[in-house]
């Protein structure tokens, strides 16, 4: 069964493990190219960055050649949602690192067409005083 993970404002296909349960366990061997994640020695590594594994929870995270990455959204606060009917996933980014963006009073780099399909960004008008208007029908 192949199912949808959203991750870092990404879509994925990937063959989870498991039944019934809103865990989503995944092989090791396809954890990074489905998320960013991989499992070291030091424990749940993305980058540069490694989340140790608790030791009395080893179970919930690690077990069978298969890892939990459900279980390390919790462990790390990002919001999680599931809908095992449908076979999709969707892990959000961590409150923390949320706040972190919104305190910095920095709006994220996009790029968007004019009137006469030029592309402009947002980093173009760096340092630039703009005004940014949106609307939506709903």
């Amino acid at each position: 069964m192949t199912a949808t993970l959203i991750i870092d404002n990404a879509v994925h296909e990937i063959t989870p493990l498991g039944g019934d349960s809103a865990d989503l366990w995944l092989a090791t061997d396809s954890l990074k190219a489905a998320t960013g994640w991989e499992l070291k020695p030091e424990g749940a590594c993305k980058d540069d960055v490694c989340v140790p594994i608790p030791l009395q929870r080893e179970r919930e995270f690690v077990r069978d050649g298969a890892f939990n990455i459900a279980a390390l959204a919790k462990y790390l606060g990002q919001p999680f949602a599931a809908d095992v009917d449908h076979h999709a996933w969707v892990i959000g980014e961590a409150a923390a690192a949320r706040s972190e963006a919104l305190r910095s009073l920095q709006a994220p780099d996009f790029a968007l067409p004019d009137l006469d399909g030029v592309e402009h960004s947002l980093s173009d008008y760096r340092g630039k005083k703009v005004f940014l208007a949106s609307w939506a029908s709903w």
